[in-house]
């Protein structure tokens, strides 16, 4: 080839374009994002609506129906979700995968414009956004030291301004804080006393507090704006508003209320390490880097913390950037693990340091070359991409394996070092970039492959072609000019002899007998492969399947769950109970953070940050289970304990078991049997039902006819209960730049009670007040807590987590249970989850995998201008089956999405020694060499190299295998396939395909030979 020739002849050359590759990718991997995984692009939008104190029921009906029929007609709409709860409703839209997300955005928004006016007045307007998996707070900040209300006050003023200015940070949310408002205690005595009602004071109110420009007045030269200032400048002017009684009659505000500069009441807390404290969450902007971004916030503590002083104290309560930085670490550890391992092979083979030199600087050459490819296609520094990296390692080296070997013969036959290096060189270079070209187009199909599995799949398959391009174009330049340079030594035979050099003389002596023994009793070959295979075959049900490998994290959630209706205190109490047990785990929890209330008042829910598996003896599962049964010995509340999984952060639950039909009610029945019957399967760990057991309500029917004989209607009944038992918001007022509600609201005692609400006064127009129960009865039920609609039908959830079983053994097992339960007339199920996202990308990957073999195929046959040496050297694609099943049966890891990925790729790998080993035999054959003694001698030539790079890219991948350091859990079904699929399929090339070689080539003459005859 004319670029070898090149490469020996311009040594200088080649070297400074190595050494400008070299600086520039070395620029590039500085400037290189570290994630934990490539970014994710769901198609899935959200509508958030809120409806303040509006019951589920009414939620539903009035905001979750009307957007649903809005956004249904919207192009692309796959499935649309609505959750409706007390006072929001929540609506999702998951579009079809390649659907232009911002197109479809603005159509959401045209549709829900359209419906706006058709929603309650009270409700707010719909907030429309693009979901996420990524918008999840890149750290959580514990702030403690002082009350309450001073670290709120803190936060807001000093803490939260100050980190939302640091690079990538988009926002930061505040839990446990408390709200400041002014609250005007009514006093309803003084009220009937002055005939005074609350809408008197309100209208007073608002009339008072407010300015205007009243336009403009000449004074000499000036022209003045004219301004009436009338705004609250402090509660004392609340006090003295003035109010005008319908008897004409005057008063002021103090007269009636009392003005109180106070707190919100506070529905939830969040404790740290059973501290009461405040919690901040980052949320790093949608290109940001995580790790970059963890970092900014670092280092700005140490700043913000200096000027607080010691009186407020900020720490840092989970850092998602620490296992990121650990992932890669480890990965990387083991990148280089692999990088050693494969130069001692080469050092173990090559017998010579400057030899390994040669060929061992295509992997730093390769590597670097990689990174600047991945800076300038935009792709990020994770544990996929690494994992490449790291499979790539062994790889690299193969093509300069095989050139250097070639070289070395052609120097024994007594060449010099520039024919040797071009000689042998441009005679293996055909066979090498094809090897090379079959291993990249399996990646060509991925572009047919959408959703969760191409966005996994195209960065780690980028990176792995990226350094494979690299090794190729370095073993047919680099490696001959080098070859030609420093190899005069190295290639000299002194007459000592290696060691290694008499075991491969006897491993060459006894494959050669056996590949005899192979091509005299060949229909005995093929038995044995075809037994061989099918055995593997059967072993499929027994490796079950998952989505994604989970890593161990060392995150934990516990969640609490009391009486429905219960209150915060309550929820408390329990909550102690639970830290009581924790601090007997204090030697494996670093972090407990816990939010009581938030949602619900009878709701708590726990994030445990575990030291580090490496300080550990247990994994987080295994300590999760032991919590879990000690937590069960809390009465008084349903409490569970989770890992929280590492493989993938929120892509939803493992089992999610949909129930879909007409009535809430039915489907809340339905949803209790599945939980009970799948509680029964093996693996099943703490199934849960969306259908709470119920907010208990006290509905309140008006006796319409009666209230109009005191003219009265039921929305002027209701707007009286709705101000005495919640409250109204009058006017806002202004202090110091914060905006602080004005809000009446009636004394505790007088509206905790059910006497309060019985005895209740209502004011007729006449101002007459009557006791609410004249004109109203009350009836206790429990109401729904949340109610799920799908594709405009009424749902239920069925959720589930795993422990020691896989992911599709379980999901077959509940198949079966579902099956056996007799559902109702138009009453369905449907498993979703990561148990949807598992069957969907796996039939995905199958069709590329099915795309990767035929392109395969169509690289050998345009490269060796034949149909049949092509399908000659395919047979070793269906023996490397034995291994990949073999291999995961004997670790007992699953099949999941890292696990197909390696078995594309080995599509393209395992044929690389068959086309090296066929192309030397027809090269033999062509000088003449009779077939049988072709094939022998390409066998005895070609073992060498084919065991160097075989055991380069095995024995490379071995760290990864298994799974040594953080986060090594997500590559070790991809390196365990590599590993077992390549070895095996090595040995059955090495034997196999030796013997379809003649029986394709006997059928070959045959055929030719009828038709000579027959012309």
């Amino acid at each position: 080839m004319k670029l070898v020739h090149t490469s020996v002849k311009r040594p200088v050359g080649v070297i400074m374009i190595v050494l400008a590759i070299i600086a520039l990718g070395l620029v590039s991997v500085r400037n290189l994002a570290v994630d934990l995984f490539p970014k994710i692009d769901l198609p899935i939008a959200v509508v958030a609506t809120n409806y303040p104190d509006a019951a589920p029921e009414d939620v539903e009906n009035l905001i979750s129906r009307t957007i649903e029929s809005a956004v249904s007609s919207v192009e692309g709409i796959d499935t649309v979700q609505s959750q409706s709860q007390s006072g929001a409703s929540l609506v999702l839209m998951m579009f079809k995968n390649g659907t232009d997300l911002d197109q479809a955005l603005l159509d959401v928004r045209e549709k829900i414009d359209q419906v706006k006016a058709f929603l309650p007045e009270t409700a707010g307007d719909p907030n429309i956004l693009r979901f996420s998996p990524e918008a999840m707070p890149v750290m959580y900040v514990g702030l403690t030291g002082k009350d309450t209300a001073a670290l709120t006050q803190v936060a807001n003023d000093q803490i939260i301004p100050y980190f939302e200015r640091q690079g990538g940070v988009a926002s930061v949310t505040v839990e446990g804080a408390v709200t400041r408002e002014i609250q005007l205690e009514l006093d309803t005595a003084k009220m009937q006393q002055y005939g005074v009602s609350s809408g008197e004071i309100v209208q007073a109110l608002n009339s008072t507090n407010n300015a205007a420009s009243v336009g403009s007045v000449d004074k000499g030269n000036q022209n003045l704006q004219l301004r009436v200032t009338g705004e609250f400048e402090s509660t004392d002017d609340i006090e003295n508003t003035i109010i005008m009684t319908q008897a004409g009659a005057t008063l002021h505000v103090k007269d009636v209320a009392t003005v109180k500069d106070t707190y919100k009441d506070q529905t939830s807390a969040s404790l740290v390490n059973g501290k009461e404290s405040i919690v901040l969450s980052m949320m790093k902007q949608t290109d940001a880097n995580t790790v970059e971004v963890a970092g900014n916030i670092k280092e700005s503590l140490e700043e913000i913390s200096s000027e607080l002083g010691d009186a407020v104290e900020l720490e840092v309560l989970i850092d998602t950037s620490e296992f990121i930085e650990m992932s890669v670490d480890s990965v990387v550890q083991n990148i280089l693990i692999g990088g050693a391992i494969s130069v001692f092979i080469l050092l173990l083979f090559l017998k010579s340091i400057r030899a390994t030199l040669v060929i061992g600087l295509s992997i730093p050459i390769a590597l670097i070359t990689t990174f600047a490819l991945m800076y300038f296609t935009g792709q990020t520094l994770n544990v996929l991409t690494l994992g490449g990296l790291a499979l790539g390692i062994g790889m690299m080296v193969d093509s300069s394996i095989v050139i250097l070997e070639n070289i070395y013969s052609y120097r024994k036959r007594g060449f010099s070092l520039f024919e040797s290096a071009t000689k042998g060189a441009s005679e293996l270079a055909p066979a090498v970039i094809a090897s090379t070209t079959t291993t990249l187009v399996v990646f060509l199909p991925m572009v047919f492959v959408k959703g969760i599995a191409s966005d996994l799949f195209m960065p780690l398959g980028l990176a792995v072609a990226f350094s494979l391009v690299a090794s190729l174009v370095v073993a047919i330049t680099v490696v001959p000019m080098l070859s030609s340079k420093l190899l005069s030594g190295a290639m000299k035979d002194n007459g000592r002899r290696y060691w290694f050099d008499r075991f491969l003389d006897l491993l060459r002596n006894k494959y050669s007998n056996g590949l005899k023994a192979v091509l005299k009793f060949r229909k005995t070959a093929i038995t044995v492969v075809v037994i061989a295979i099918a055995l593997s075959l059967a072993l499929i049900p027994t490796i079950g399947a998952e989505f994604i490998p989970a890593s161990d994290q060392g995150q934990a959630q516990i969640s609490v769950e009391t009486e429905v209706g219960s209150k915060v205190e309550y929820t408390q109490s329990i909550v102690e109970q639970v830290n009581g047990i924790l601090t007997s785990y204090g030697d494996v929890i670093d972090i407990s953070y816990v939010t009581v209330g938030g949602t619900s008042s009878n709701v708590a829910s726990y994030t445990l940050q575990m030291v580090p598996a490496g300080e550990r003896e247990q994994s987080t599962t295994e300590i999760v289970k032991e919590m879990d049964k000690d937590l069960r010995k809390i009465a008084g509340a349903k409490i569970s304990a989770n890992a929280m999984d590492g493989g993938m952060m929120s892509m939803g639950d493992p089992i999610q078991i949909s129930l879909n039909g007409p009535e809430h009610e039915i489907l809340r029945e339905l949803s209790e049997e599945v939980v009970a019957e799948i509680s029964t399967i093996d693996g099943v760990f703490n199934p849960t039902s969306s259908a709470s057991e119920g907010i208990p309500q006290m509905q309140i029917h008006v006796y319409e006819e009666k209230a109009a004989t005191y003219g009265l209607t039921e929305q002027q009944i209701t707007s009286q209960i709705q101000m005495q038992f919640t409250g109204q918001l009058a006017t806002t007022y202004r202090e110091s730049g914060q905006e602080l509600d004005v809000r009446l609201v009636y004394p505790e005692d007088k509206r905790s009670e059910m006497n309060d609400l019985e005895d209740m006064k209502i004011q007729t127009v006449t101002g007459v007040f009557i006791p609410l129960r004249e004109v109203a009865s009350f009836e206790e039920i429990q109401g729904p807590a949340s109610l799920l609609r799908e594709n405009q039908q009424a749902q239920m959830n069925v959720t589930s987590a795993l422990v020691d079983r896989d992911l599709g053994s379980v999901v077959t097992d509940i198949e079966t249970k579902l099956d056996g339960m007799n559902f109702p007339e138009g009453y369905t199920f449907a498993i979703g989850g990561q148990a949807e996202d598992m069957v969907e990308s796996f039939g995905q990957l199958a069709l590329a995998l099915v795309f990767s073999i035929f392109l395969v195929y169509a690289v050998m046959a345009v490269q060796f201008e034949n149909f049949l040496f092509p399908f000659i050297i395919m047979f070793a694609m269906p023996t490397s089956v034995i291994g990949v099943l073999g291999g995961l049966f004997i670790t007992d890891i699953p099949l999941s999405i890292p696990g197909f990925i390696g078995i594309i790729m080995l599509a393209g790998i395992v044929v690389n020694n068959s086309i090296v080993l066929v192309d030397y035999i027809n090269i033999l054959r062509r000088r003449g060499m009779e077939r049988k003694q072709a094939i022998i001698e390409a066998g005895r030539s070609r073992l060498r190299p084919i065991l160097m790079t075989t055991l380069t890219t095995v024995l490379a991948m071995i760290p990864l295998g298994l799974a040594l350091g953080e986060g090594a859990e997500l590559q070790q079904p991809l390196a365990i396939t590599i590993i077992f699929g390549l070895s095996v399929s090595t040995l059955f090339t090495l034997f196999f395909v030796p013997v379809m070689y003649t029986l394709l080539d006997d059928l070959t003459a045959k055929v030719t030979g009828r038709r000579k005859k027959e012309m």
